[in-house]
């Protein structure tokens, strides 16, 4: 039988990344694992000429609040009876993610898909998949159940 110690979920703030942590705290409970909440600054995003020689760097006080938001979103109860730590980073996602995973040693990440597929998820690439691709752990992929029958 498979017992995780600890287990990293990346929340984005989309409803997938929060169904993800429902999963992520439900094996977390199971096992009286450590879950890890991360969450990654995208640098992508102010890659423009106006930061180009300064790239943005949130205050402590955005800081405070992002994990602030982070403990916030794990389900009613389960700090009460688990070990939560939560982590913001600066940087690429999935390879913030992986280097997270790596640096920690956890057992799983748990991480939510948005499922795009055809020209949405080549113009938006999926961080879901690089960090399946890229992960030295094993990766659960939580998605939103689809109402259309396939």
């Amino acid at each position: 039988m498979i017992k995780f110690k600890k287990i990293l979920c990346p929340v984005d703030h989309s409803e997938c990344s929060y169904l993800a942590l429902k999963y992520a705290a439900s094996l977390a409970l199971k096992d009286e694992a450590k879950l890890y909440i991360m969450h990654v600054i995208d640098t992508r995003a102010y890659d423009t000429e106006i930061y180009k020689f300064s790239p943005y760097k949130p205050d402590d006080a955005a800081i405070s609040k992002i994990h602030a938001d982070l403990l916030k979103s794990v389900p009613e109860g389960t700090t009460d009876l688990l070990e939560v730590e939560t982590i913001v980073e600066n940087g690429i996602p999935f390879n913030e993610i992986v280097n997270a995973g790596k640096k920690l040693d956890v057992d799983i990440i748990v991480i939510g898909t948005h499922g795009r597929s055809g020209l949405s998820h080549i113009m938006m690439g999926s961080v879901a998949e690089k960090v399946v691709r890229k992960a030295l752990c094993p990766v659960l992929t939580v998605r939103i159940p689809s109402s259309v029958d396939t």
